[in-house]
């Protein structure tokens, strides 16, 4: 796992944001939730996370989206007592599940088939009408990367594990909503939004409540 500062020295309370599949810190540099930290999390060809990042604060709040919601159970940071709030953005506690996050066949038909071509139109899919604002600050990570995360993530065990509250995407074509909800039973409140897989209003909005 990877990690960058987008905010730091703003005070004792820190947002960790845990990105989805194939992303760097490029697509969110101009989110600043006023007030506090901003510590993106990506790349997840591990989970492991220097918790030396958070000695400093009294406070956490935790912000997934995607493959991000998988990758804050697995690296253990909701376990931290200091974290105060979690909301998850179209993902789940269990990524690749044929009844509760993206099934299977989708899944490795996603890795076998990646290339230049098949990547723009995921991500045409994952953006919908954004697409065109991402791609200026889109990612700059090799398509072998994507490859060996995607791989990673495929062959992890899932353990869920709770959140506060998990945002439902009506328009997402990446973890369909009917999937969503079933993977959050009795683990959130689920909220229903009118938003793509990707929306960064959404996400802004989450991480000022972080």
């Amino acid at each position: 796992m990877q990690t960058r500062f987008l905010a730091k020295g703003q005070g004792s309370h820190v947002a960790v944001f845990f990105a989805g599949w194939g992303m760097d810190e490029r697509p969110f540099e101009a989110f600043n939730p006023l007030g506090k930290d901003l510590l993106v999390c990506f790349d997840y060809r591990s989970v492991a996370f220097d918790e030396a990042l958070l000695t400093p604060y009294e406070s956490i709040g935790v912000v997934g989206w995607s493959m991000g919601v998988w990758a804050a159970c697995a690296c253990g940071v909701l376990d931290d007592p200091r974290v105060v709030r979690s909301l998850a953005f179209n993902g789940t506690p269990t990524p690749v599940d044929d009844a509760k996050g993206i099934a299977s066949a989708v899944f490795e038909g996603t890795l076998a088939g990646l290339n230049e071509i098949t990547l723009e139109k995921f991500t045409r899919r994952m953006c919908g009408n954004g697409y065109e604002k991402f791609k200026a600050h889109a990612p700059k990570r090799s398509l072998e990367s994507l490859r060996e995360e995607l791989a990673w993530i495929g062959a992890q065990e899932c353990v869920p594990c709770p959140w506060d509250e998990a945002m439902v995407g009506r328009k997402d074509r990446i973890f369909t909503p009917q999937n969503q909800r079933a993977g959050w039973e009795g683990l959130a409140k689920v909220y229903d939004v009118d938003a793509s897989h990707y929306d960064k209003t959404v996400l802004e909005d989450l991480l000022a409540r972080a």
